[in-house]
């Protein structure tokens, strides 16, 4: 069950927000101000972040909970009444991964968390084109036919497709993947990464010369 924290001020909308999403299957926390909304960030899945706050702007809380590692990757949906296009696009390059326009459908906002967590992997499956990564079964699928994974290559794989668009060099990964206690060399990324590019038959996977790797998420990339 995935883990939702709603940070949002007026408790009629929080309420909404409660209902909603525990009807759908999610588990659901709620703070009414930033100072309560660091409280109960521990082990959650989602943030729903209202931009208006009584204590300090979403947009502000946004920033600072970017510069923490543990929330670096966390997804976050902005939720406001503003309807600006300079406000949308403050919103995302300040760390948003989507965002909401009050008011909103039930419908729309559920199928937004749920891409959300499909796409950071927190729905238990990560889809990248027509390729599937089954966290629960630890396998791998493209095009619909099961890939033949081992374990090192499926975590490789599943880092990658996480951090889609990001290059990482060859040390980065081994310390990211294999642990910083691994004892082998550069080259085991190198191996690792050839043996995937056959099984996924020479895509999704782009050497930028002199940097690393990275995953390309659309054929655009």
């Amino acid at each position: 069950m995935s883990r939702i924290l709603i940070v949002e001020d007026e408790p009629a909308v929080r309420l909404g927000l409660r209902l909603s999403l525990s009807q759908a299957g999610y588990s659901v926390r709620e703070a009414a101000s930033i100072k309560e909304a660091w409280e109960k960030l521990v082990e959650i899945d989602l943030l729903l972040l209202d931009w208006m706050l009584p204590d300090q702007s979403g947009i502000q809380f946004l920033e600072a909970l970017r510069q923490r590692s543990p929330y670096q990757d966390l997804p976050v949906l902005m939720l406001t009444a503003r309807v600006n296009e300079r406000d949308r696009v403050e919103g995302l390059t300040k760390g948003a991964d989507d965002y909401l326009t009050k008011p909103f459908s039930s419908a729309e906002l559920l199928a937004r968390i749920l891409a959300l967590l499909r796409r950071s992997g927190k729905a238990g499956r990560i889809e990248r084109r027509n390729l599937v990564l089954d966290l629960d079964q630890h396998q791998a699928s493209l095009a619909g036919k099961a890939l033949k994974l081992t374990r090192r290559e499926f975590e490789l794989l599943l880092f990658l497709a996480r951090h889609a668009g990001r290059v990482y060099s060859r040390q980065e990964l081994l310390e990211k993947v294999w642990g910083e206690d691994f004892w082998g060399t550069e080259r085991t990324v190198d191996q690792h990464i050839a043996q995937l590019r056959d099984k996924l038959e020479d895509n999704f996977i782009e050497t930028l010369r002199g940097l690393g790797y990275r995953f390309v998420d659309s054929d655009k990339d």
